[in-house]
């Protein structure tokens, strides 16, 4: 009988646990955890799964600075590649990432997967925003 009250006990606290996330922490997470499943097909070969980069050649995903400061050029980095020089956690690299045929709404849940892991705390990136941003790409 006391299994029985302890496993509705745990029924309960998870329930109620689970019930207390409003809209906005759902919706979070439902990109963040598409994100990590697109990062690991198509970022995670170059980028390590610690976001840690490739040596010399792949820039880490760790650096927080420079992922705010080109916050709105990040779906475009994504969409059209990057190509020159670029400087990030104090090392400068000159690779080249190429385009991916993603869509908006997998470009924001990558970007939210990414900007919310590897010790980044950037919030989430819904559809609307990565939309936006893409509009703006030179």
């Amino acid at each position: 009988m006391k299994a029985l009250i302890a496993i509705f006990s745990f029924l309960a606290l998870v329930t109620a646990a689970v019930s207390c996330q409003g809209p906005q922490q759902i919706e979070f997470n439902r990109y963040y955890s598409a994100g990590a499943a697109v990062y690991q097909t198509h970022c995670q070969n170059c980028h390590g799964d610690k976001g840690q980069g490739l040596a010399e050649l792949m820039p880490p995903l760790t650096d927080s600075v420079y992922l705010k400061a080109n916050k709105g050029q990040l779906a475009c980095y994504l969409q059209k590649g990057l190509k020159g020089k670029i400087t990030v956690n104090g090392k400068t690299f000159e690779s080249q990432m190429p385009a991916s045929d993603l869509s908006p709404i997998e470009i924001a849940q990558v970007l939210t997967y990414v900007t919310n892991s590897f010790g980044n705390k950037g919030g989430l990136i819904n559809s609307d925003e990565a939309e936006k941003d893409l509009k703006s790409c030179r």
